[in-house]
């Protein structure tokens, strides 16, 4: 097990020695997101910004306009939804050069309750135009999708949980806009974003213990969404079943629906995630549990998808 954040903490000093112009800015969270390591390395490059999001957005939005490139750091809730209106109009409209990478997303931050879960980020961000949306799995997939992102000459968002991820790649080739496939397999699909891909690849193993061939696929990157990999799925296996730590409503779920619909292939579709209720109170594997992402769960799905 492995922290993205930590991953994420670690990335940034690494760029940061590489690129002078890099700025990193938090909204007083910099021990929860982990960009206290980059302060410590470039003081001079980081700003704290208080408790003040939607002043942040448009600090950055202001950096890039200077030719440095901003990255963005704060919960998912209050980027997506505190700060929404700034991140749409002031960096997503002008397409301009920000990296907003966002912690402690989904039900991955358990105890604190509704007011800091964020169900609904994946579907506000890839409603925007000219924004590029992504959720790694472990902590070497962060590291190679934030190396990307700053590549990428526009604004991007980067989701990441609060706790520790399963090592899933000792080794990746990486590349936005394309998925990747852990496991091949003919009988069913298993789709899966962010930290799901380990509870799909744990599926996956249990059904090649009832003779059921998985196709694993890590999708990463939500926007723009990897169409091939999913027509090719969809033609090649008997069903579908997404995994996301996200509302079913609007995520990747949503997202492979629309793929599948307008493709007008013929692959039965069944969506895991957050159902249409605000989270409550637990572990966050106990939550995961509660609204069906269970090992167990994934594997009836699939049985039913291919009887």
């Amino acid at each position: 097990m492995c922290s993205t954040r930590e991953a994420y903490g670690d990335t940034l000093v690494e760029l940061g020695k590489e690129n002078e112009r890099i700025f990193v800015l938090d909204a007083d969270l910099s021990e929860s997101t982990k960009t206290n390591k980059f302060a410590a390395a470039f003081p001079d490059r980081f700003f704290n910004m208080g408790v003040a999001e939607q002043d942040m957005m448009g600090t950055a939005a202001g950096l890039a306009l200077s030719g440095k490139v901003p990255i963005v750091s704060t919960f998912a809730v209050f980027a997506s939804m505190r700060s929404g209106e700034q991140v749409r109009t002031s960096i997503a409209y002008p397409r301009l050069n920000v990296k907003i990478i966002v912690t402690h997303s989904g039900l991955s931050i358990g105890t604190a309750g509704a007011t800091h879960f964020c169900e609904e980020d994946l579907a506000i961000m890839r409603s925007l135009p000219n924004m590029v949306v992504i959720a790694p799995a472990d902590a070497l997939e962060t590291n190679m999708a934030i190396k990307a992102a700053v590549k990428y000459e526009g604004p991007v968002y980067i989701r990441l949980g609060r706790g520790d991820a399963p090592v899933i790649y000792k080794e990746l080739e990486y590349e936005i806009g394309k998925a990747i496939t852990v496991c091949e397999g003919r009988d069913v699909t298993l789709v899966a974003t962010g930290i799901m891909l380990g509870r799909a690849l744990q599926a996956a193993r249990k059904l090649k213990e009832l003779n059921v061939e998985a196709r694993v696929i890590d999708m990463h990157t939500i926007k723009p969404l990897d169409r091939e990999v999913l027509i090719k799925a969809a033609v090649e296996t008997k069903g579908i079943i997404t995994l996301e730590d996200h509302s079913i409503i609007g995520g990747l779920g949503s997202a492979v629906a629309e793929v599948i619909a307008e493709e007008k292939v013929k692959a039965p579709l069944k969506r895991l995630g957050i159902p249409d209720v605000f989270g409550e109170i637990a572990n966050p594997d106990q939550l995961w549990d509660k609204y069906g992402m269970t090992v167990s769960n994934i594997c009836d799905i699939a049985m039913s998808l291919i009887s």
